[in-house]
């Protein structure tokens, strides 16, 4: 991160459908009513839904905590996103692996379980895909980017 350049965070889940565009639509929504200048983005560390926009279900749980989701869309992460951002945010500990498998040699961006930055004592996100629980995400996405956004805004991005 640069003097004139906005904090660049990137979320990542699985598949790029229901937590990290949550993650997204959340941290735009919040930093745009902070007035916090941010760029922020989402990706999947899997291939399987690129292209296409979030779970109808997650969309609907989105929707009902006041963040809309409709015009994001899957991809998948890929090596230059370790240059692009400044701090990437993984929703539970595979896909800290795969991002640790996927990061350039020499590559120093921070990677981070989102869910420690927020209050409610937890380490990842559960995927709601197979189990549902797309409220409860949602609200511990919350909580977690809440206070991410505020560390933002003190300046620190670690």
């Amino acid at each position: 991160m640069t003097q004139n350049q906005p904090p660049r965070l990137l979320f990542v889940c699985l598949g790029n459908i229901c937590r990290s565009p949550t993650a997204e639509g959340v941290a735009r929504t919040l930093a745009r009513r902070a007035g916090l200048k941010i760029e922020v983005d989402g990706a999947g560390t899997g291939a399987w839904h690129v292209g296409e926009p979030p779970d109808r279900r997650m969309q609907a749980a989105a929707r009902k905590a006041g963040y809309d989701l409709s015009s994001l869309r899957a991809r998948r992460t890929r090596q230059e996103d370790f240059e692009r951002f400044d701090l990437i945010l993984a929703m539970d500990e595979e896909n800290v692996r795969d991002l640790e498998r996927l990061r350039p040699a020499g590559n120093d961006t921070p990677v981070r379980l989102l869910l420690p930055y927020g209050s409610l004592g937890l380490r990842e996100v559960p995927d709601p895909y197979y189990d549902g629980g797309f409220d409860k995400v949602v609200r511990m996405i919350e909580d977690a980017v809440a206070a991410l956004l505020d560390r933002v805004a003190e300046g620190k991005l670690d």
